[in-house]
């Protein structure tokens, strides 16, 4: 076997790098001829149906009236994109890396983080429960993609895509790449949706840590790639210098100030609410058929709330509320 094939990548891993092999699976596999265990991993998420899906889910603005705005299915491939340059640089996986940011939002609701706050504060209302987009995506692949049976990932690629958020830590370098390239890549290109929305004037951006970070979305991400590469180097970990790190933590804060929890971003929350709210109470008192055998009543329920698309989820209120014709 050639070192490029046994590695997973086109270069040399450090001994810091998570190992291609063995395959670390649930259910064991055959090894691929041509692929490592995290490129099949990699193929089986993006072949995935809630892989598609994601082109029809909230990033941050809802229903958005230009073609340009972000969805999750983009911010899914802008963190791949950035995650990747950071793992090449650092010599680590980058086949784990991409696979973990490609399935790292799969389970997220529709309606962004306004509807994951809804379906967590109905299921807790209901069941006592609650509800958390990393732990979703997880029972995707776990339980729900290919009727039923999962997609059998590996444990490490698994493991990324539950600790991408949260309070655990990924167990693998590569996985907490992601947890952070996550932040940078949505700071930014949430930067640049909200000005393209006339959320938010550049003008208005902390000068301070424009002036740290840089003046245009893709500086920001060139410097603050750069400084998590050095900083990573140095620390023989997922790193960030207090000067560019701060400044992007400040950053992100002025945009939940000034974007995520502002009333022009928070101006559909009532519809969204009332909507997910009536179809929450429809389903719990109708549990939908899943194909997992042993899905409890509250599993069915959120499984096939979390999968809907944005759209999915209007016409199935529309479906329910609006007098149908003969």
């Amino acid at each position: 076997m050639s070192v490029e094939l046994a590695t997973g990548l086109g270069h040399a891993l450090t001994d810091r790098a998570a190992p291609s092999y063995p395959a670390a699976r649930a259910v064991p596999e055959e090894d691929s001829p041509v692929r490592t265990p995290f490129q099949r991993d990699r193929d089986r998420i993006v072949h995935s149906k809630a892989f598609r899906r994601l082109k029809h889910k909230t990033q941050v603005f809802i229903s958005p009236e230009g073609d340009h705005y972000r969805t999750r299915l983009t911010h899914t491939l802008e963190t791949c994109m950035i995650a990747r340059t950071v793992a090449r640089a650092l010599g680590l996986n980058e086949d784990l890396t991409e696979a973990v940011a490609l399935g790292h939002d799969l389970g997220h609701p529709p309606f962004g983080h306004i509807g994951e706050n809804v379906l967590d504060a109905c299921m807790r209302e209901r069941y006592g429960t609650g509800f958390r987009h990393n732990e979703h995506s997880l029972r995707v692949v776990e339980r729900l993609e290919r009727d039923g049976q999962g997609l059998n990932l590996t444990e490490q690629v698994r493991d990324g895509i539950l600790h991408h958020t949260g309070p655990g830590k990924p167990a693998t370098l590569e996985g907490r790449i992601v947890r952070l390239v996550d932040r940078i890549a949505y700071i930014n290109h949430d930067i640049d949706d909200s000005v393209r929305a006339g959320v938010l004037d550049p003008a208005e951006l902390p000068h301070a840590e424009i002036a740290v970070l840089g003046p245009t979305g893709s500086k920001r991400i060139d410097t603050l790639v750069q400084d998590l590469v050095e900083r990573s180097v140095a620390a023989g970990d997922i790193a960030q210098s207090d000067e560019v790190g701060g400044a992007m933590l400040r950053l992100r804060k002025f945009m939940f100030q000034r974007v995520y929890l502002a009333p022009d971003a928070q101006r559909e929350l009532p519809r969204v609410e009332r909507m997910l709210r009536a179809l929450f109470a429809h389903y719990a008192e109708h549990p939908p058929a899943s194909q997992v055998p042993d899905a409890s009543e509250e599993q069915r329920v959120v499984d096939y709330l979390a999968g809907m698309t944005d759209r999915f989820a209007v016409r199935a209120f529309s479906a329910l509320s609006v007098p149908q014709g003969f």
